[in-house]
């Protein structure tokens, strides 16, 4: 069973799948451990950690395709990956697709902003014309032929055109045939309620650090009827505050003692499974 078809069947268990976004194959490791099942590859996490810069559409196809094929390589859990807005026209959101799907992904999602894309949640977003959008999400699901790609129809119209545009396009990407929609940018309580109440079907929220949102709990979002839930940042936030910290205290005090609590050498090697490779070495190394 490959992972695509993997994601497939924790859809159809019913219960709610946690994601965790994670900025590199490091991170998605770290998921891994903590249990989860799956782990969202978060462009503003890669942008982040390759270049960084904010999330405003500055990688390239190849660039997120690399970078979700060295993820798929670090985990054996479902990678489900943000693919902007397919990175051109038609043909090359076919390429995409096939892309993606050598790289050994679960799903992507595809937005519906023009470029230059941004993240969604930020001011200033701007959308494609609702046909044209849902025209190339047929053309990624036709560019997915028999295989098991899962594809989520991600609209971006909640922070430039409001609730209501943001329900009529995620109706119309069901309409178009992707297997789960996804209104991106919400910052509060009402707008999820708003979406679980209007989306029947399948169906992903993302959770960011520092929204109200976050009061929600994964029991509360799996009543509300959604599939898969994104905790796109929290890893990323929590560990660029970690190297801060430590980093600061290290200048403050010159030692490395002290300051926020760290993985040992050993824990560290572990996570990266150094034993794997030495055990290459001792059976087939000089």
């Amino acid at each position: 069973m490959n992972e695509a078809q993997n994601l497939r069947r924790l859809l159809d268990g019913g219960r709610i799948i946690a994601a965790p976004g994670a900025p590199d194959s490091l991170s998605a490791r770290l998921v891994q451990r903590a249990g989860f099942e799956a782990v969202y590859m978060t462009g503003f996490g890669a942008t982040a950690t390759r270049l960084g810069t904010p999330d405003i559409g500055l990688l390239t196809q190849t660039e997120m395709t690399e970078h979700a094929r060295n993820m798929t390589r670090a985990v054996s859990i479902p990678v489900i990956a943000d693919a902007d807005t397919g990175y051109g026209g038609p043909s090359n959101i076919h390429r995409t697709v096939r892309e993606y799907i050598q790289a050994g992904v679960a799903a992507i999602h595809l937005e519906d902003q023009v470029a230059p894309k941004r993240c969604g949640q930020m001011a200033g977003v701007k959308l494609m014309a609702r046909e044209e959008s849902a025209l190339r999400l047929k053309a990624a699901i036709s560019a997915r032929a028999t295989d098991d790609l899962v594809i989520i129809g991600r609209t971006d119209a909640l922070q430039a055109e409001g609730i209501e545009e943001a329900l009529y396009r995620a109706r119309l990407y069901q309409d178009a045939g992707v297997d789960l929609v996804f209104v991106d940018g919400i910052k509060k309580i009402a707008d999820v309620e708003a979406v679980a109440r209007a989306i029947e079907g399948p169906k992903v929220v993302s959770i960011v650090d520092g929204n109200e949102t976050t009061a929600l709990k994964l029991a509360d979002l799996q009543e509300m009827g959604f599939s898969v839930v994104f905790y796109a940042l929290t890893a990323l936030l929590s560990a660029t505050r970690a190297m801060h910290d430590a980093l600061m205290e290290l200048r403050a005090t010159g030692a490395p003692e002290g300051g926020p609590a760290k993985h040992s050498y050993a824990e560290f090697c572990e996570i990266v499974d150094l034993g794997f490779h030495q055990q290459l070495d001792e059976s087939y190394g000089r």
